[in-house]
């Protein structure tokens, strides 16, 4: 991580000759569960300069690890620095451009907070399990961002509809809400503690509004001219 770190704040960070060293490390985020974004977009950066030492399983790795820290922006970030034909309409089967255009639809379903449609999108295709392969554990950093969202918006959701949006039921559903998360199964209801950005709260908000001297000698002038 030191050696990452010094990469990063010097000049070696535009040399071609530690892209091997930043892919090692993607791997290495991939099978620790780590995530290091500034690592991740100074690698794509070196690819943006020198194509031809693109790795696509490498950018597809990058893509996938930064759903996982959704809200986050990275993902936008990492596929600004892909050449733009990899969003170009009617991409080819098995190529780059497919398979970063299946991982924006994932991307758009989570922002939208269409939970229940990721996970459909996820077990529909088979091409996603091979994006994710790599990524260890995925599918549960997944639903642990899931529920820090869900944490923030709500106070209590139906225990079927969260269902859904974990893609988990039975034993499995409650093990993770209950242990994972610390959230209550009542019944068909599941009631999540107060945060301070579920909780609704009254604010007042002052305002001092000053005015230039200048504008009250001037109003001042006017109504003694009136006069």
């Amino acid at each position: 991580m030191e050696h990452i770190d010094a990469i990063l704040n010097g000049l070696d960070r535009y040399n071609p000759e530690t892209t091997t060293v930043f892919q090692d490390y993607v791997s290495s985020q991939c099978e620790n569960q780590t995530y290091d974004c500034y690592a991740n977009l100074a690698l794509l950066k070196l690819y943006q300069f020198n194509p031809h030492l693109g790795r696509e399983e490498t950018i597809t790795n990058i893509l996938v690890k930064s759903l996982t820290v959704f809200p986050s922006p990275d993902f936008s970030l990492c596929l600004a620095l892909l050449p733009p034909h990899v969003l170009a309409p009617n991409p080819a089967a098995n190529s780059l451009a497919e398979a970063v255009q299946k991982l924006n639809t994932l991307h758009s379903q989570l922002i939208g907070a269409s939970y229940d449609q990721f996970w459909s999108s996820l077990d529909g295709d088979d091409l996603y399990a091979d994006l994710i392969a790599d990524v260890q554990g995925f599918e549960e950093l997944m639903r642990v961002r899931q529920a820090v969202v869900i944490s923030q918006t709500m106070q209590s959701v139906d225990r079927a509809v969260l269902e859904s949006w974990l893609n988990l039921n039975g034993e499995a559903f409650d093990k993770f809400v209950k242990e994972v998360c610390g959230w209550t199964v009542e019944g068909s209801t599941v009631s999540i503690p107060l945060n301070k950005e579920n909780e609704a709260r009254g604010t007042v908000v002052r305002e001092n509004v000053k005015f230039d001297r200048k504008f009250w000698d001037i109003t001042r002038y006017n109504r003694e001219a009136k006069d």
